[in-house]
């Protein structure tokens, strides 16, 4: 994909709202959080923009954040996908090398085997020591965990002889009893075994912890236990600058996506007071791509917010959120003619049932010059009446021909 950079080109920016479509829900009047929202700035560039749906990977296929924005940014999760958790702890500052196995982790409150919350009660104050006093050696494998946002956290295996194929240990729900690691092929036999020896010294260890003393005393949920799903190695992907020809920056604040941004060479665009929750600086991130158009040829934007209104099952949340989103939008309206922006989602999250669905997400191309698939509003109902549609592996080819830097296919 070579042979790009022939004059100056417009930069590419795509803002992904994690989680950005829903469905009807009955506390909005059965409308959709983006159907109730205002959002004169959204709907604006909506009414001057390539409007349609997008198909994060296939049509009807559920995603997960990480199989979704690497076939949004045009890594085919079929072939580079190992498992969330090397995303999780590059995010977190973790050095994932060749042979190391990670995690994504929760820490999580247990009553006997039951847990009965998998998020610890969201807790609201730094988990880093406890991710210290549960960094330990097991044999000749050591363990080191790392807290993220909230409740969140990594956990990397490094030895020899290691392997992704283990069960999770989180139960997925709630009223459930954790899960053993046991090996899920033979060749996952030895992991197993070092990650049931440090399940019950983790375990004592968080048990009679200060921290989960002091906030058993404020009548609060402890963190008594690690969760960890998504086993995976690191994978190996080409560095955005070679596949596409363009320097690329990134404003994340969840470890995760992060992660990713950082394992295929973008750079950090530094914001204060981004969280990866519904309390972050949405202004800030927005001001930076504004900013940053000059100095990069590709942004990427994550805004995690829909995405943890709609898990908690709270639509009016989710339509505050893009309330906020729409008012931080309102300095990109001017600068359709320096970049072009595509906005979207990565998945479609269901603030009914608090679940990742199948549905497609909207998307809009917003730039001067184009060819325009106009929409009335920004949202579900109102994008699907223009007939354009696309996957997610298509966004990358899709935003490079508008930009004019996508090679001819053919004599």
């Amino acid at each position: 994909m070579g042979g790009r950079h022939v004059s100056k080109r417009k930069s590419v920016v795509l803002i992904i709202m994690d989680g950005l479509g829903d469905r009807p829900s009955a506390k909005l009047h059965n409308k959709t959080p983006m159907e109730s929202a205002y959002m004169p700035n959204l709907n604006r560039m909506a009414r001057n923009s390539i409007c349609g749906l997008m198909h994060p990977f296939r049509e009807g296929v559920v995603c997960g954040s990480d199989t979704s924005h690497l076939s949004i940014l045009g890594y085919d999760p079929e072939k580079y996908y190992t498992g969330r958790g090397p995303f999780e702890a590059l995010g977190l500052g973790m050095k994932v090398e060749p042979g190391d196995i990670a995690f994504r982790a929760n820490y999580a409150t247990r009553d006997g085997k039951i847990i009965t919350d998998r998020r610890a009660g969201r807790i609201d104050k730094s988990t880093e020591q406890l991710s210290k006093d549960i960094s330990f050696k097991i044999d000749d494998v050591t363990i080191q965990v790392a807290s993220g946002v909230e409740h969140r956290a990594a956990l990397l295996m490094k030895g020899q002889g290691l392997s992704d194929k283990v069960r999770d240990t989180d139960p997925h729900e709630v009223g459930r009893e954790y899960n053993e690691p046991e090996f899920i092929e033979e060749e996952g036999r030895k992991t197993s075994y070092i990650l049931k020896n440090y399940m019950k010294r983790m375990r004592s260890i968080l048990d009679s912890h200060p921290f989960n003393l002091d906030l058993i005393s404020k009548g609060k949920l402890p963190a008594n236990e690690l969760l960890i799903r998504g086993a995976g190695s690191a994978p190996k992907l080409e560095p955005f600058e070679k596949k596409y020809g363009m320097k690329a920056g990134y404003v994340i604040g969840i470890p995760m996506i992060k992660g990713l941004a950082e394992m295929i060479g973008m750079e950090k665009i530094a914001v204060d007071g981004i969280t990866g929750s519904t309390n972050t600086n949405y202004m800030g991130k927005i001001k930076a791509v504004a900013e940053g158009v000059d100095n990069y040829e590709f942004i990427l934007v994550n805004i995690k917010a829909t995405d943890v209104a709609a898990h908690d099952k709270n639509p009016l949340l989710k339509k505050e959120v893009m309330e906020r989103i729409d008012e931080a939008m309102e300095p990109l309206l001017g600068l359709r003619d320096r970049a072009l922006f595509i906005l979207t989602g990565d998945h479609s999250t269901s603030s009914v049932n608090g679940e990742h669905t199948g549905d497609p997400v909207p998307i809009m191309f917003y730039g001067d010059g184009l060819n325009k698939r106009e929409s009335e509003a920004f949202n579900e109902k109102s994008c699907s009446k223009t007939g354009f549609s696309l996957r997610g592996l298509n966004v990358m080819d899709y935003a490079l021909q508008l930009t004019d830097r996508l090679e001819k296919y053919g004599a």
